[in-house]
This record gives C-alpha cells, sequence and structure tokens, in this order.
C-alpha cells in the first residue's frame, strides 16, 4: 500500500496556512480550531483531483475564517474595552504544532488595520497580497465577481497604506524597552514623557476581566500619567526582574506573577520614540503562552 502523501503535505503547508488563518481572526486558538478542521477536509480528498493543493487549502482556511468571523463579529460587539489579536511570544525551542507562532511576522498593527476592513475586504486583500490568488481565484472564495474582487483589494490597500511604519532595528529598540520598563515601575513622569512619542497610543486588552483601561489612551501626557499612576497604586513587587522578548515581532516583555502569566507587553519604537504601546492582560489571551517564554 503506496504511503499516504497527505500528512507531509499539509506539514509543509501548515505555516502559510496559519500566517493566513491568524491574519483573518488574530486569535490563536481559532487559528489551530481551522487548522484541524482544514486537515480533516483535505485528509479525505483526492490528490488527483486537486489541481494546485497550496491554492485549494488556502481557500479552505479563508472559507472557514469567514464563517467563523460571521460570530466572532457578534462577540466582538460586546467585547468590553479595547481588542487586541493573542500575542505570539518568540520561542527559542516550539513544539512542532507551534513553529508558525516563531516564525510568522505578523505585527499587531498590521492585524488592527485589518480587522478595520469588511472580513471579505480583508480576506481578498490577504490572498491577493500575501498568497499571490488571482482574482478568479479569490471570487470563488469570497463570492463576488472578479471585478468586484478587484475593487475590494484596491479600498483595502488604500485603507492599509502606513499600517506598519517602519520601526527601530532591535538593537536600537531593546534599550529604549528596559528604559520604559524601569520608568514605568518607578513611576517616573519625566522619564516617561522623554521615552514616548508625541502622539503614543496605548491599548489595553483586558476583556472586561481584569483591570484595564477601557479606552485607547492617546498623547505623550496621558500616557505618561496612565503609567505612573499604576506604578503608584500597584507597585511591582521588589526584585523582579525582566527578560526582553520579541511579541509579533515586536520588542516587548512578558509579565508574570506566582499563577502564572499575567501580561504580554509589545512596544513600536520609531524615531528613538515609542510609539505605541500594547498590552494584553485577557487570560484567556495569554492561555498559549509556554513556560520558556516567560520573564522574570
Amino acid at each position: 500500500m503506496p504511503p499516504d502523501r497527505h500528512g507531509p503535505i499539509f506539514e509543509g503547508q501548515r505555516r502559510r496556512l496559519a500566517g493566513l488563518a491568524y491574519r483573518m481572526t488574530g486569535s490563536v486558538a481559532d487559528t489551530e480550531d481551522i487548522l484541524q478542521e482544514a486537515w480533516l477536509r483535505f485528509a479525505g480528498q483526492d490528490l488527483g483531483a486537486i489541481r494546485q493543493v497550496p491554492h485549494w487549502l488556502g481557500a479552505v482556511v479563508t472559507r472557514l475564517c469567514l464563517d467563523h468571523l460571521k460570530t466572532a463579529r457578534m462577540r466582538r460587539e460586546t467585547y468590553v474595552g479595547a481588542w487586541l489579536p493573542d500575542p505570539l511570544v518568540a520561542d527559542d525551542d516550539p513544539g512542532p504544532e507551534r513553529q508558525w507562532m516563531v516564525t510568522e511576522d505578523v505585527g499587531i498593527a498590521l492585524v488592527l488595520a485589518l480587522d478595520r476592513l469588511t472580513p471579505q475586504m480583508r480576506a481578498a486583500f490577504i490572498l491577493r497580497d500575501a498568497f499571490d490568488f488571482g482574482f478568479d481565484q479569490i471570487a470563488a472564495v469570497v463570492d463576488r465577481s472578479p471585478a468586484a474582487c478587484r475593487q475590494l483589494v484596491s479600498r483595502a490597500r488604500r485603507r492599509m497604506a502606513g499600517a506598519e511604519p517602519a520601526a527601530a532595528p532591535p538593537d536600537q529598540s531593546l534599550p529604549i524597552v528596559a528604559a520604559f520598563w524601569r520608568a514605568s515601575r518607578e513611576g517616573d513622569m519625566q522619564a516617561l514623557l522623554d521615552l514616548f512619542a508625541e502622539e503614543i497610543e496605548v491599548h489595553t486588552d483586558g476583556g472586561g476581566k481584569v483591570r484595564s483601561a477601557l479606552n485607547v489612551l492617546r498623547g505623550r501626557s496621558r500616557a505618561a500619567g496612565f503609567f505612573a499612576g499604576i506604578a503608584r497604586k500597584w507597585p511591582y513587587p521588589a526584585g523582579a526582574g525582566l527578560r526582553l522578548c520579541r511579541i509579533n515581532g515586536a520588542p516587548g516583555f512578558v509579565s508574570v506573577r506566582p499563577g502564572g502569566v499575567v501580561q504580554t507587553t509589545a512596544l513600536e519604537v520609531r524615531e528613538g520614540r515609542i510609539a505605541a504601546i500594547w498590552i494584553t492582560r485577557n487570560p484567556d489571551k495569554l492561555r498559549h503562552i509556554p513556560p520558556k517564554a516567560i520573564a522574570g
């Protein structure tokens, strides 16, 4: 009996498909569920009847994402506070099922910008620009005409312009991240003001389950006051250390308490200043972070 080729073929596409699903959903758990469903559908197919396996799998995953987003949209309408995608924390030694989380560099700003598109526009844009689908192929996935898909992609490109501005290289940004960590824990208002860009944005996602700012904080003075207030009201434990890591490709760190991970903090550094801070505190979005990725 000839060996089953489905498994190796699917594994060869896993990273690509996971990147597609994560861009569409912003969720690690949903990405893994969608990939599992895609595998079940693929395993029952006659390979000889599929002309282009990568495109077939990409179409299946996209349709599953679109179906998922119909119910996710209703949940999002009742979501408490700011929403952030699940953080992808770099792991030096990931298991096979987590490989995509390390190698698939999908910035938080990019996912937030994609989230503002309609599901069909998001799908058309990702399939065209990230996965090189033709407009005829996109049309079959999103149930629109090729001409309509061309318009979807064009509008998405205009809205996505500048979604991920050039960030500072790691060797320049990591000292700034460490300085922010110290200043925020000491409540040093002046140091925070010196670190922040004038138009900084601070996003905190607690999902209504833990304490967090309900709205995005904008502006240097407001952001500095926010972190200085946290240091005053909830001092950080003495002796706690810091291990810098990459979160969705951005410099940041993971904070823990005796019970486990309590938040991830990712920063966008541009022109020597912190332009954005993304803090994820919703415990549902932290469960996938492995212990070895945790900072002390």
